[in-house]
């Protein structure tokens, strides 16, 4: 099948390297030159496991190119899908600005039938608004040709989001079209053998559920972390709470680990959206309000650890860092509880030494040069000379560093583990004082 996906970005280039995968003829169109001009060169400008050789595999079969040339995006693909960037406004909600310039672009060259996707994250009506745009400007040229808007958001994790393509937990499908779910089905086949994954239905609910999703997700990582937080205060281990509620089928063990707050392009984002959806509807989701409340808050409990720890001393002090991304395998900083902690202990008068195995360059690019942050090419090295070590991203190989010797680089054997991958009772009996998240070992 021909495909033209719009904007290759996460979402775009995952979408168009998988679908390439499995035998579709791909063609990726952005208006960001440099861009297009990386991924022609065999490079990709984001971090995702696997997707740097996913990517050239298929190109070097042909499968998949890259293009700013808009009219031969619209002249390509049956399948149409858009993939671009809804960020927030300065109220919370949605910016569809990108979204509906693609669509009226598609508006202005369409010339047969066509099926438009909004893949992108968006709120409940937009499939609406790309529909009207698209006809306003079949309108303006005289003519009249039959075209379909699908809702089909996307379901990928960063760091996995290949595997959650490839074999998706659910592919939803909004559309009041019987010919076009059927279209829909043949495309995401390849995906879809084991058993009918594929959830039709109509396209306002296709639109609320990639919001439901995000938000129920957000909901649980914010209710354990106020857990977290009333534990530490009555002398409870929450990872002991956690493993208690977990054993219960209906609640789980995903997304029940507490920590430093959630970040990344999509929880804090869709939370808001979400949250001015329903203002705009006439509701006040207070719970919505209170999910994004006490992730700001969670955010800074590592540095108010910290603070407690050095009796409000921090000037000249040197923090090492380990883990910038919001979270493992991606270098994804956008909204990363790591950059609330740096910002506070710079604004206290500290010196950080960070380390992430992936996201040194996007710290680079975010902060530049400064005299009081230190990227050190090793988790060993960020711990040299500093006074006190505070692990913000999970990543593997934090989980079982050498003990010792962190201890000999650090001036004073403090770790503040804001993942809580470390077990108190082991990491002191190394002779560290330690701090998680809801461990039992308050600093209030």
């Amino acid at each position: 099948m021909k495909i033209t996906i719009f904007g290759s970005g996460y979402v775009g280039l995952v979408t168009g390297a998988c679908l390439a995968d499995a035998g579709n003829d791909v063609m990726c169109v952005d208006i960001d030159f440099d861009k297009i001009e990386l991924l022609n060169n065999g490079q990709v400008p984001i971090y995702e496991p696997g997707l740097e050789k996913l990517i050239a595999t298929n190109r070097e079969a042909g499968r998949i190119s890259f293009t700013t040339d808009v009219d031969a995006g619209v002249a390509h693909g049956l399948f149409q899908f858009i993939a671009v960037g809804t960020p927030p406004d300065e109220d919370g909600s949605a910016d569809l600005q990108y979204v509906l310039a693609v669509a009226k672009s598609i508006g202005e060259r369409l010339n047969e039938y066509r099926i438009v996707i909004d893949k992108s994250t968006v709120p409940v009506g937009t499939a609406d608004k790309v529909s009207m745009a698209i006809a306003a400007e079949l309108e303006k040229r005289g003519v009249s040709y039959e075209f379909d808007v699908v809702s089909n958001p996307e379901f990928l994790k960063e760091g996995d989001a290949i595997g959650d393509f490839m074999k998706p937990d659910r592919i939803v499908v909004g559309t009041d079209n019987p010919r076009t779910a059927e279209l829909l089905k043949s495309l995401y086949a390849p995906f879809n053998r084991n058993h009918d994954r594929m959830i039709v239905m109509d396209v306002r609910s296709a639109e609320l559920t990639k919001y439901a999703a995000n938000a129920m997700l957000a909901t649980k990582i914010s209710f354990m972390n106020e857990l977290a937080n009333i534990a530490e205060r009555v002398g409870a281990d929450i990872e002991s709470v956690r493993q208690g509620i977990g054993s219960d089928s209906r609640i789980g063990y995903s997304f029940i680990y507490p920590g430093a707050g959630y970040g990344g392009s999509c929880f804090p984002k869709d939370v808001q959206a979400l949250g001015r959806t329903a203002v705009q509807a006439g509701y006040d989701a207070e719970l919505l309000n209170a999910v994004e409340n006490v992730n700001l808050r969670q955010k800074s409990v590592l540095f108010e650890k910290v603070n407690k720890h050095f009796d409000g001393a921090l000037r000249g002090k040197t923090i090492a860092v380990w883990g910038l991304s919001f979270k493992p395998n991606t270098d994804d900083m956008r909204e990363a509880p790591s950059r609330v902690l740096m910002e506070a202990l710079w604004a206290a008068g500290s010196n950080v030494q960070a380390y992430d195995p992936q996201a040194m360059e996007e710290t680079a690019r975010i902060y530049g040069p400064r005299e009081d942050l230190t990227l050190c090419k090793s988790a060993e090295s960020a711990l040299q000379n500093a006074d006190a070590l505070v692990v913000v991203t999970e990543w593997k190989s934090f989980r079982s560093p050498d003990f010792d010797e962190i201890k000999k680089a650090l001036t004073s054997p403090v770790i503040f583990d804001g993942r809580n991958i470390y077990e108190p009772d082991f990491i002191e009996q190394y002779g560290f004082t330690y701090y998680g998240i809801g461990r039992g070992s308050s600093v209030y």
